[in-house]
């Protein structure tokens, strides 16, 4: 009986200590009578930086939140890009790289808050703002907009995405303090309040009532008016050399009361393909977040330096790369393609290793809130395996049938990317010389209509390349029969600009002499899923002509010294094209114009021990002497 009476009391107490602890207890709310955050029923104020899962290979995610944390973050940022994982309507991917719930798993073990930004756009310079291309699918489709067709695949995704979500809220026991809905959307053309109103009832019955949700918008008055919504709190974001007191005067115009919250703190800027690489003062950044802190606000750290002809984005306290294809293009003017580094000067590097911009942020912080007890974790190991010699395997021309199994599509007139409902990557349009050219003749596509660049070959014969907003013209000389190649490469979709809906491919037909070209045979092309099933290496050698310049592919093997370390590849000699190494596509090299000069390799892609396998396609020329220099340090132009 007494040891009944006592397993009783065990069991009550259990009880009660479960009471207190319940996720009922748990809250994160606006306080409007004192300007503040409350979390538990206490002022609460976050000090936050921004990180992409996206962009950091999950086997590194631990050590880039420890050195968040160890930073003096209470709280970090996260984007969830639809497209990276709805692949296709109705296909969904949350594994690997992917697995979205186990990064948030981990931010919580580690002692992180996390404000979710879910979108549905993101921004972020990645592919497309995070909307996944095949919307595009349906050409009368108006992004970002209560069109109904895109409101049913928004509704679609949320309905996955969402119930992951719940769980992990703060106030049901996670560690999710508030979810962001869209992403400043009033540097949108649409300013459409039903669109905005739809995401707000759709987010509420999914994730409820108790949840905070906010925008982001520029300190701008017609931005605010249009990114703002009533039920949703509104915030602004602006960097360093601001006049703090007038941003947040903005925000004080439509929210009166409630805390001040600078939801992206500028401390970077980004490159574009062609541009100078850029970096941002130390003390600038390190005395605007003081500023900002002094007055009492909550802060989120992202990379890019203030002006206002940047586009409004996500920039980050740790970047990491754009892999494969996922790096975006901004519209200025004209198509500016993201480079594959997303490193953008940011507190933490592209390889995760903390900067002097890092130790002067957590020296701020130090003033304001104790820092967390022990060192920061040292920068990664990285290694430089030196050099890598490679040979030619193959022409692109020559291995269509690889790259396409399911054969060319017949059309009297080019079909774009989306219309052969090919995403990413690579298409060959091919057609003959309808009649002699015995005198050079102009070979040229209408303004705008190459996306984004093609590469033409004539009797498969490299003559030079097209570009959207640049050359579109050349000159070419045959016979009646000669074969016409293009090889158009999609560099990424915008991911800001008055319109994200941008298509890719041949968008025009191309002419000669001013009169158009008929008769295409489309070749979409499986690249990665060839390569990653052990494409070219695992195939029979081929007979290529060694020295015709032009879209082919490269492979080789090196192997480590016992480990598998980070590195940096550079390309000595080389114009442009990808590498994958054991299947990985670690993106894209343009070394001719620059001016990002090396890729980053995480250790984590490599075996140690074994041989690793190169796959290069070099899209202009490769250097006669085909080597990859392998680096334990990334170079830019500057620093060549």
């Amino acid at each position: 009986a007494a040891m009944g009476l006592r397993a009783l009391a065990l069991l009550l107490a259990a009880g009660l200590l479960h009471t207190q602890a319940s996720p009922s207890a748990r809250s994160f709310q606006l306080d409007y009578e004192h300007n503040c955050f409350c979390k538990d029923g206490a002022p609460f104020r976050y000090i936050s930086g921004s990180i992409h899962y996206a962009r950091v290979p999950r086997p590194a995610w631990r050590d880039r939140l420890l050195k968040m944390y160890m930073s003096g973050l209470s709280t970090v940022q996260v984007y969830v890009p639809w497209n990276y994982h709805e692949t296709l309507p109705g296909v969904y991917d949350f594994t690997g790289n992917r697995d979205v719930e186990a990064f948030l798993d981990l931010t919580a073990e580690l002692g992180l808050l996390v404000i979710l930004r879910p979108g549905p756009y993101i921004c972020a310079e990645w592919e497309m703002g995070g909307l996944p291309a095949w919307l595009l699918w349906k050409p009368d489709i108006v992004l970002r907009t209560s069109n109904p067709a895109y409101l049913a695949a928004v509704d679609s995704w949320l309905h996955v995405l969402l119930p992951k979500i719940k769980p992990r809220l703060y106030h049901q026991g996670g560690n999710i303090i508030s979810v962001q809905v869209e992403n400043e959307y009033g540097s949108y053309y649409a300013c459409d309040y039903g669109y905005l109103r739809h995401l707000l009832g759709s987010f509420r019955a999914l994730l409820g009532s108790e949840v905070l949700l906010f925008t982001t918008d520029s300190a701008r008055a017609e931005e605010l008016r249009c990114g703002t919504l009533q039920g949703l709190y509104a915030t602004v974001d602006f960097g360093p050399g601001s006049n703090v007191t007038e941003a947040f005067g903005a925000q004080r115009c439509v929210e009166p009361k409630g805390p001040l919250v600078n939801s992206e703190y500028y401390t970077g800027w980004l490159d574009y393909w062609g541009g100078a690489h850029a970096s941002t003062s130390v003390a600038w950044v390190a005395r605007g977040l003081e500023d900002m802190l002094q007055l009492g606000a909550s802060i989120n750290m992202q990379v890019v330096s203030w002006q206002r002809a940047r586009p409004p984005g996500e920039y980050m306290f740790h970047g990491g790369t754009n892999f494969a294809y996922w790096s975006g293009a901004d519209y200025k003017g004209q198509y500016k393609p993201v480079t594959t580094s997303y490193d953008y000067d940011a507190p933490l590097s592209e390889a995760g290793d903390p900067t002097e911009k890092l130790f002067a942020i957590r020296t701020v912080i130090s003033k304001f809130q104790p820092l967390p007890a022990g060192p920061m974790p040292p920068a990664t190991p990285k290694y430089a395996y030196g050099w890598v010699a490679l040979r030619k395997y193959a022409d692109l021309l020559d291995v269509l049938d690889v790259l396409c199994p399911s054969g060319p599509i017949q059309s009297q007139f080019p079909l774009t990317f989306e219309a052969l409902k090919q995403v990413h990557g690579f298409v060959v349009y091919h057609t003959q010389l309808p009649w002699d050219v015995p005198d050079p003749a102009t070979l040229g596509a209408p303004p705008h209509s190459i996306c984004d660049r093609g590469y033409v070959m004539l009797q498969k014969e490299y003559q030079g390349a097209l570009e959207r907003d640049g050359q579109t013209t050349l000159h070419v000389t045959g016979r009646a029969g000669d074969s016409l190649d293009i090889l158009v490469e999609n560099m990424g979709r915008i991911s800001f600009g008055a319109n994200t809906s941008d298509f890719k491919g041949l968008l025009g037909n191309l002419s000669l002499n001013s009169r158009p070209l008929s008769k295409w045979l489309i070749y979409p092309l499986a690249i990665d899923t060839t390569v990653q099933q052990g494409w070219p290496h695992a195939a029979l050698p081929e007979s290529s002509s060694g020295g015709r310049v032009g879209p082919a592919f490269y492979t080789g093997t090196f192997e480590t010294p016992g480990i598998a370390w980070d590195t940096f590849v550079k390309f000595p000699g080389w114009s442009k094209g990808l590498l994958w190494i054991n299947g990985f596509n670690l993106g894209r090299y343009w070394t001719s114009r620059g001016p990002q000069q090396t890729l980053f390799v995480p250790g984590s892609v490599l075996h140690a021990g074994r041989p690793n396998n190169i796959t290069v396609l070099e899209l202009e020329g490769a250097p006669p002497t085909p080597l990859l220099l392998f680096l334990d340090r990334p170079l830019y132009n500057r620093t060549l």
